[in-house]
């Protein structure tokens, strides 16, 4: 609507022919219009077109509040922000300096509006107009409060003569404030048992007692939910009667496949492979990348019920991307490749993002489960490149007895030197120009270095941050 020609008044907006919906009502009517319109109804959201997404379309059909039931790093908020596309632009609201909450213009629910509606005239009623991207509130549960989300009696307005039992005298929490809007709790079993409580009364009762003065409000919100399944299905953790009264749970989950991972990791990195100093990413280096994180999922020295975040892969991805771009400054590389030495770089990105089974990792630390996760996922990919291209074809191109250096900020040159040759398998096994590019080349080399030393087939030593892989 354009803004010189929104009601500006409660006479112009009867006159303009809105009508008042429920939000819930509001996001059905929305999400019908787009889903019949077939526009993408979670934009950036990857993955989950025949899972998540369809359970979703029917709780927003049927109405209900929601929660979203998965480990970390698998959306769940990114899903949350992604419903206030299906609010209206925006609202009238009463807008009167006393009101506590964004007041539906027809049905008043506090005291101060309904008071100033019956003593002006509707000509003098200003109405103001909210947009929804302002309709969205959420908390992280822990530390979170009692007068945080639902109120407390305001002691500045006793002093001022307030009864503690007068609507006035409250000052009102995050929830009563988004009234009409959407507020999403995240964590929800470390929610404090008594706000927990709060809750549960206005799923079902819209009734909320504050220091024991029984408040009734008719709150039209739209309440969602996040929770790890470990945590939420342990018992006592989140009340029965709260649980009951969630309409759906929505289960999230990891990507199904390597490719999807790569899709999400790409988009959620967002790098800028262009510029002065660009750099071109071979797609097994992606794949070492994702599958590094598959394999800390499956790990028996990392503690699964905590998950391992699509955050992992995104920061190692731009952690190597960085190591490229780094060389490439240094060396004067255009463009610069990453190699299976940059892997070397991303323990900076990952320690602190896997949390470790304390019975399966015995004395393990952090840095050797990545190491041994690491080396899973370098032999996983190069064998699959074995497979697909022959294994004598891609190894063959090495002399006998022949010692090769590699390392980060080894110039790609120096690669060409011990190899004259680019087999003709390599630019059909590794869909890259390592034929004619130099730094693709030092690229390959590497992965076949390291491929071959996961598969014993090579000896390899480390000295000074130098990796030295001897033919035998």
């Amino acid at each position: 609507m354009n803004p010189s020609s929104r009601p500006k008044t409660l006479r112009e907006l009867r006159d303009s022919g809105w009508q008042s919906k429920s939000i819930k009502r509001e996001i059905r009517d929305n999400f019908l219009r787009i889903l019949a319109a077939g526009e993408e109804l979670f934009p950036g959201v990857i993955g989950y077109d025949s899972t998540v997404i369809p359970d979703i379309n029917l709780a927003l059909i049927a109405g209900h509040d929601l929660l979203f039931l998965g480990e970390k790093g698998q959306g769940k908020t990114r899903i949350m922000r992604n419903l206030v596309r299906f609010l209206d632009q925006e609202i009238p609201y009463l807008d009167i300096s006393e009101a506590p909450f964004h007041e539906d213009p027809y049905a008043p629910i506090s005291s101060v509006c309904r008071r100033f509606v019956a003593e002006h005239s509707e000509d003098h009623v200003p109405i103001g107009w909210w947009h929804r991207e302002d309709r969205y509130a959420e908390r992280l549960a822990p530390g979170t409060k009692f007068a945080d989300i639902i109120g407390e009696i305001d002691p500045a307005k006793l002093a001022g003569g307030e009864s503690m039992s007068a609507e006035e005298a409250l000052h009102f929490g995050l929830i009563p404030r988004m009234h009409r809007g959407i507020f999403a709790v995240n964590e929800l079993p470390e929610l404090d048992e008594l706000v927990q409580v709060g809750l549960f009364n206005i799923l079902e009762e819209r009734d909320v007692q504050i220091r024991g003065y029984p408040i009734r409000f008719d709150l039209d919100i739209f309440l969602l939910f996040s929770a790890n399944p470990s945590t939420f299905n342990r018992s006592g953790k989140v009340i029965p009667q709260l649980k009951d009264r969630i309409g759906s749970v929505i289960h999230t989950h990891y990507p199904r496949s390597r490719d999807v991972g790569i899709e999400i990791m790409e988009q959620e990195a967002g790098m800028d492979l262009g510029g002065d100093y660009p750099v071109v990413v071979p797609y097994f280096m992606r794949e070492i990348i994702e599958e590094i994180t598959i394999q800390a999922r499956k790990s028996k020295y990392v503690d699964q019920q905590s998950g391992v975040s699509a955050r992992f892969s995104i920061a190692n991805y731009r952690t190597m991307v960085a190591s490229a771009r780094h060389r490439g400054v240094l060396l004067a590389e255009k463009p610069s490749v990453p190699r299976i030495s940059d892997l070397g770089r991303i323990y900076s990105s990952s320690l602190g993002k896997l949390e470790l089974d304390l019975m399966g990792s015995h004395q393990m630390n952090e840095r050797q489960v990545l190491d041994s996760v690491l080396a899973l996922a370098i032999r996983t990919v190069f064998e699959e490149y074995v497979d697909k291209h022959g294994l004598a074809e891609i190894s063959e191109i090495f002399n006998r007895g022949v010692k090769i250096q590699v390392g980060d900020l080894l110039p790609s040159s120096e690669y060409a030197e011990r190899l004259q040759r680019v087999p003709p398998v390599w630019d059909r096994a590794f869909e890259v120009n390592a034929s004619s590019d130099a730094s693709m080349r030092a690229s390959c080399v590497e992965f076949v270095l390291a491929g071959l030393y996961a598969m014993d087939l090579v000896s390899r030593s480390q000295h000074h941050g130098q990796i030295h892989y001897e033919i035998h």
